[in-house]
Formats: C-alpha cells, sequence, structure tokens
C-alpha cells in the first residue's frame, strides 16, 4: 500500500469545494487540495440519467488520513451520497512527497 493517496470528491458549488478544502487543509489531514471548476458529471441517481457541474476537488494527503478524510467530507458535503475515493500514489518527487508528509498530521 502506498503512504501517500490523491483522494477524489465533487461538489455542486465553489462555496462548499472551498469549505471542504479549507477543512481539509487546516486539520492536517491533506497538504494540498486542488478545485478544478466546471467539470460536467453524467450519472444516475433514482433511476434517472443526470447532468450537472461540479467542481472537482483532488486531495493530496497520506493513506493514513483517509478515513478522517472520508469522515470530514461526509460530515461537511451536500450530498446523500458524496464520491469520495482514494487513488494510491505510486512514484513521486521526493522533495514533494516529503513537503506532503511534512504538512499533514502525524
Amino acid at each position: 500500500m502506498s503512504d501517500y493517496i490523491v483522494a477524489l470528491t465533487t461538489t455542486n458549488s465553489l462555496e462548499l469545494a472551498n469549505t471542504i478544502a479549507g477543512d481539509l487543509v487546516q486539520s492536517a489531514v491533506a497538504a494540498c487540495v486542488n478545485i478544478i471548476p466546471n467539470i460536467s458529471s453524467v450519472y444516475k441517481w433514482k433511476g434517472e440519467v443526470c447532468v450537472d457541474q461540479e467542481w472537482l476537488l483532488v486531495i493530496k494527503s497520506r493513506s493514513e488520513h483517509f478515513e478522517r478524510i472520508r469522515e470530514r467530507i461526509r460530515a461537511l458535503h451536500s450530498y446523500d451520497v458524496p464520491e469520495v475515493i482514494e487513488l494510491p500514489i505510486t512514484r513521486g518527487d521526493a522533495a514533494y512527497l516529503q513537503w506532503l508528509y511534512d504538512n499533514t498530521q502525524s
């Protein structure tokens, strides 16, 4: 298992994206969160195909923090079932990974 991860979630507003990103960085469970605006999401919800504009959060952290990230997103999110997924970082620049480590709580 990788020590470092990228976690992803989407929101339906920039305000919520900023709230979640700020909370995760302030609490030191994420070193950085990129907010990518205006993505189109096509998904099925309650039997209907939906198309919505969303904001994608790309969350850089360590695997030991994933459950806390998931908990915070679920607590702050407006969706009934928010996307919260973890992708391992299998390789990265050593200096960047050290910065990531230094900026997430132990």
